[in-house]
């Protein structure tokens, strides 16, 4: 195929006559001429020439040059191994399928990773569904529109839950896979050989060799085991099985202060259960003190008991009840949800053959372009040492298989948001004021409570706060975190300023649409000038 740059053409009339011209030119087999592109692709036999076609062109009176040809990837024929096919290992396929390489992509269970089929899309459904009943029950408008109880089919729920699961999976992982040749899925379980090679056993226990030119390991985590006397051997859930039940239990305990163990607990407690948090400490015990004061202060509200500096320190299951023995005596409840961080599913992998250095939590250790310690070794996603959000580990994914066909493509995590999908939720961007102190700057912050911001003032709901981190000196806004409903939709906007080096000034100048929860981004940016509360609802 040869592309020319045809200049002069005025109208689809002039490609018309361009394309008559270039067809009887010998050994021309096809012509295609694009007027509004101002290019003629044609497709010549072999052996053809080339010069005709220029001149065929020049003697209707137009100009043409050999338009840029795409270069040759240096990855044509690379073979790429892919462990995985979460979300880091799809996104590293398609980019090295469009580099040029051919990939072999090995997955031992089911084809999507954690996401897709045990972890944010089946959570986000279940907190939804239990989101709508919480406002069937009750609601800030319960004087004017009758409440009521509603009633609970998890059966049901569970199964629209799993269809939507089905298809998102088969569109986005299966489907794709199986319509892209240059991908080959293998089924069965990898371990290193050596820095070259990979050994996969299949179902029927035979093993194969796939041999690589480059490799990226994309395993992900899976649930931890505390070690709780008397737990090991017990029936009980982590998020995986809590997920997949078909009823909901009349009492649940959830060890846990973060992320998964919050988010179900409020999303059981709304659903029927009668549920206590055991928090070793507080509540998102990592963030900004105001986050886990604001979260506990609403779950609390909603009748869920958080039991704050509590551990279980001894667990049995007898008569289908749970025993927790803690500092404040003996807990019973009809299930246990275990929810105390993710391990790096690498334990199989046979890394020490391979030369993969490991971290002291069991995650491997990659450097900005996601390299492992063996040169031609990758790794991304939650496997490693970086953030645990399938965001991160799609956009590592991309980078690294850029850099395995040649590039050198960074993963800049400097504007990463966060959301925690509680209600309020609770979202962040940046740094907070005790991380921006860490690295030795000085800040100065605003909390503005939603009780300034007129879209919760017109939703009768001032639950949370938005708070912004700036640089002293310069006005530049390094941080936000929040606790609102719908936080989640507001915190791009803050990273997008961040990675845009605003400052807090130029934020507070903005145009934000009135009654929009974004809006109390602008306003929190004002109160480092001015006193909101003096100000008329929509105030410049």
């Amino acid at each position: 195929m040869i592309s020319l740059t045809i200049t002069g053409m005025t109208c689809g009339s002039c490609a018309a006559h361009v394309k008559k011209a270039l067809e009887k030119v010998a050994g021309v087999e096809s012509a295609e001429v694009s007027f509004p592109e101002g290019v003629a692709k044609i497709l010549m036999r072999n052996g053809a020439a080339e010069d005709p076609l220029s001149a065929a062109i020049a003697k209707l009176g137009y100009s043409s040059t050999v338009a840029d040809q795409p270069k040759t990837s240096s990855a044509s024929g690379m073979r790429i191994a892919i462990i995985g096919s979460g979300g880091a290992a799809m996104a590293a396929a398609l980019k090295a399928v469009e580099q040029g390489a051919r990939v072999t992509l090995i997955e031992s269970g089911a084809i999507g990773g954690t996401c897709v089929n045990v972890g944010c899309v089946p959570s986000k459904i279940m907190i939804r569904a239990a989101h709508i009943a919480h406002l069937r029950r009750e609601s800030p408008f319960d004087t004017g529109i009758s409440a009521a109880s509603p009633l609970i089919r998890r059966d049901r729920l569970l199964s629209q839950q799993q269809a939507r699961v089905d298809e998102l999976r088969q569109a986005k992982y299966e489907n794709i896979l199986e319509a892209n040749p240059a991908i080959t899925v293998k089924r069965g379980r990898a371990r290193f050989k050596n820095a070259s090679t990979l050994l996969v056993s299949d179902t029927d226990g035979s093993e194969h060799e796939v041999a690589f030119d480059r490799c990226l390991i994309a395993t992900g985590a899976s649930a931890a085991r505390p070690d709780i006397p008397g737990l090991e051997g017990l029936p009980y859930w982590t998020s995986t099985e809590a997920l997949a039940s078909d009823a909901i239990p009349k009492s649940l305990a959830v060890i846990g202060a973060s992320v998964v163990a919050v988010e179900l607990a409020q999303a059981f407690a709304r659903l029927g259960s009668k549920v206590t948090i055991l928090a070793r400490r507080s509540l998102f015990v990592r963030d900004d003190r105001a986050i886990g004061e604001a979260i506990t202060a609403a779950l609390r509200l909603e009748g869920i008991d958080v039991w704050e500096n509590t551990q279980a320190s001894h667990v049995s299951y007898a008569d289908g009840a749970y025993i927790l023995a803690t500092e404040r005596g003996e807990l019973s409840v009809e299930r246990l949800l275990v929810a105390t961080g993710r391990v790096s599913n690498t334990q199989s992998l046979g890394l020490d053959a391979a030369g993969v250095k490991m971290s002291s939590n069991g995650t491997i250790v990659v450097d900005k372009c996601m390299r492992t310690s063996a040169p031609n070794i990758y790794a991304a996603g939650d496997c490693t040492d970086q953030p645990q959000f399938v965001y991160v580990a799609a956009a590592a994914g991309t980078r690294a298989a850029i850099n395995m066909t040649g590039g050198e493509a960074e993963l800049d995590l400097t504007a990463m948001p966060t959301v925690v999908f509680t209600d309020p939720q609770i979202a962040t961007v940046g740094l907070d004021e005790s991380q921006a102190q860490r690295l030795g700057i000085q800040t100065d912050s605003r909390l503005l409570t939603l009780d300034n911001v007129p879209r919760a003032l017109a939703n009768f709901d001032t639950r949370g706060f938005i708070k912004l981190v700036v640089e002293v000196g310069t006005g530049r806004l390094l941080g936000v975190q929040a606790v609102a409903p719908e936080a989640g939709e507001l915190i791009q906007t803050a990273a997008i300023a961040i990675r845009m080096g605003m400052t807090v000034r130029e934020l507070a100048d903005q145009l934000f649409p009135y009654l929009t929860m974004v809006e109390g981004i602008k306003l929190a940016a004002q109160t480092f000038t001015k006193d909101v509360k003096q100000l008329s609802c929509c105030a410049g």
